[in-house]
């Protein structure tokens, strides 16, 4: 969720309560829990000029963790501002099947954590290794990322929509992050990815038995769950 202000609070996941809840800049017995304000003229998103930059720490409702809002002001944190980021960001994982292999689960997840610190180069190279590496666990040992996506199409155990999102959105955008020259990266790039990655480890794990089956009859070696 995007993280929303409101009158000095801010709702937004937690981390330690992975689910939404209020930050609370100040409570009755301690007051604010802390600010820091730079006296710098800046121009915030809805183009209104603020005379001061104000990060203001605030603390989980629910278990007490920090996080810290960045805000655009004139006079009072509260009132007729304008928030520029909260740390700390968190995105919530998209739910994979039981019996996905170690190496590709924890891969898929340490690319949640770069996109959650808005490494989105990072986190592009994270979610293309983990799609090679949920290929190769079954069997799909062809020479490189490209064809290891066409053989799983071909193969019938990916939809020809699904391997062409496969290629167009993960393998070129990991190829760029890795190979090609700098550029930026944005967020709703490697959005797209994660949840194709995630849609083709479902494609392998849902039914694993009929996958299982199939990659027998094709004579590929895989690692098979409980096995």
């Amino acid at each position: 969720m995007t993280p929303e202000f409101s009158r000095g609070n801010v709702k937004a996941i937690c981390l330690a309560c992975s689910v939404p809840v209020t930050f609370e800049y100040k409570d009755s017995a301690a007051g604010e829990f802390g600010t820091v304000i730079l006296h710098q003229q800046r121009v915030g998103p809805d183009h209104r000029t603020f005379a001061r930059v104000i990060h203001k720490l605030l603390r989980c409702a629910v278990c007490s963790s920090p996080g810290v809002a960045t805000v655009l002001a004139n006079q009072y944190y509260e009132q007729e501002s304008v928030m520029l980021s909260f740390w700390p960001t968190f995105v919530v994982p998209p739910p994979l099947p039981s019996g996905v292999p170690e190496g590709v689960e924890e891969e898929f997840e340490e690319a949640v954590r770069c996109m959650s610190a808005e490494a989105w180069r990072g986190a592009a190279g994270l979610i293309r290794s983990a799609l090679e590496k949920v290929l190769k666990a079954n069997g799909y040992d062809e020479r490189d990322l490209f064809k290891k996506i066409e053989a799983a199409g071909a193969d019938g155990l990916i939809t020809s929509s699904r391997r062409q999102r496969a290629q167009d959105l993960v393998r070129t955008l990991g190829n760029d992050v890795l190979h090609d020259e700098w550029r930026p990266v944005s967020s709703e790039e490697v959005d797209d990815a994660l949840h194709y990655v995630g849609r083709v480890i479902e494609d392998f794990y849902d039914d694993r038995p009929t996958v299982e089956s199939v990659l027998s009859v094709k004579g590929r070696t895989f690692i098979k769950v409980g096995g």
